[in-house]
């Protein structure tokens, strides 16, 4: 490999370098890193009231009642932040 051609890979290593680096930043500003942006999400995403927010390994299970007396739970994923619908449950108390 000649000097130039080592020169322009450098250089173009250096220019592409910081740009992945700031595409993962702004994937992780989607993180969920606590129990209240799970809440925070749940409810958006449902429209109704959160109940309860358990950790689990990957995600956080959130229960949310609605304004029709239904309990959703919910799944927020911790690295992505999507809203995934668990199972409907009545609200029996």
């Amino acid at each position: 490999m000649t000097f130039s051609t080592k020169a322009l890979l450098l250089t173009f290593l250096l220019t592409v370098w910081p740009v992945g680096q700031v595409v993962a930043q702004q994937q992780n500003k989607q993180a969920v890193e606590n129990k209240s942006q799970a809440a925070d999400k749940a409810r958006q995403a449902v429209n109704g009231r959160v109940l309860k927010v358990d950790r689990k390994h990957n995600a956080y299970r959130v229960k949310v009642l609605k304004k029709s007396g239904r309990v959703i739970s919910v799944d927020v994923d911790k690295q992505s932040g999507q809203v995934k619908s668990g199972q409907k449950q009545d609200d029996k108390r």
